[in-house]
């Protein structure tokens, strides 16, 4: 076998490999969509095959109303605290990241390491702390324990991500800045911030993919039915029929994703640059 011949074989190997583990980590995502169009659980649950034998759309239209309110008004309220808690991760994330990255003060080792051992603390943790504290400000059955947090660079992840991106910018490029008269902040906003855009974009991503995907967050903190997200409302309408079909459950699952991939497959390049970038930088 020639040396050309190996290298083709190991092409076509790789590939093959590549191509097996995509159908895997796909598979069940095809399962959810096709499943969603089958008429009872029997044929859900019959076999592994995501083709419905007999096509229909009944689980999309008795489940956009099977609940008290419509289920267009969960995801509403969904993006309702997602959107702003979007846009408060990528400002207080930028603007912490910013402070560590660029500027000396008294014990910023030390805090910066005590931000990062937040990260080794499971949620699951800080759930009854964070509800007694909201809870005396008054915040329960709101949108705002989801949402302030984020104002606050909360999320540590982000700030470490943006961070290690910021430590590749030259320093030279803001002592320019300076030069021409711009402060702290306008050296940020505009000679920074357009540099990591890819990590800041990633990070937006990020935020909106997991708060939209939120389960346990709504649940502490929201107690009225008219503001559940869909998360919650999914799962009341599980709840509240005995024996219920799947495939509603499964359309509306359908349905409470597709926003996250149209942001996801919008901003694709900016969140595969980011996420390369950071992994080789800082």
């Amino acid at each position: 076998m020639t040396r050309r011949q190996k290298e083709i074989l190991n092409t076509v190997f790789r590939y093959v490999i590549i191509l097996g583990v995509g159908i895997i980590m796909i598979y069940p995502m095809l399962w959810m969509l096709g499943a969603s169009f089958m008429k009872s659980n029997s044929e859900i649950f019959g076999s592994i095959s995501f083709i419905p034998k007999s096509f229909t759309l009944d689980g999309y239209k008795n489940g956009w109303n099977s609940t008290t309110y419509s289920f267009g008004h969960y995801m509403l309220n969904t993006y309702k605290f997602v959107i702003p808690k979007v846009i408060g991760t990528v400002i207080s994330a930028t603007i912490t990241a910013y402070g560590f990255s660029r500027f000396n003060f008294i014990g910023k080792k030390f805090w910066f390491g005590v931000m990062l051992s937040t990260l080794f603390l499971p949620q699951v943790v800080l759930n009854v702390p964070q509800f007694i504290l909201f809870n005396q400000l008054g915040w329960v059955d709101s949108y705002l324990p989801l949402v302030v947090p984020s104002f606050l660079a909360a999320d540590t992840y982000f700030v470490f991500m943006i961070v290690q991106f910021m430590r590749s910018i030259p320093r030279e490029l803001e002592e320019a800045a300076e030069i021409d008269g711009c402060n702290s902040l306008q050296r940020l906003y505009y000679v920074v911030t357009p540099m990591v855009k890819p990590a800041v974009v990633s990070a937006a991503l990020f935020q909106f993919m997991w708060s939209s995907n939120d389960f346990m967050g709504p649940l502490i903190y929201l107690n009225s039915v008219k503001k559940y997200t869909a998360s919650l409302g999914l799962r009341m309408m599980m709840d509240t029929e005995v024996g219920f079909d799947w495939n509603k459950v499964l359309a509306l699952s359908v349905i409470s994703i597709i926003p996250s991939l149209i942001v996801f497959f919008a901003a694709q390049d900016q969140f595969i640059e980011g996420i390369s970038a950071g992994s080789v930088k800082g």
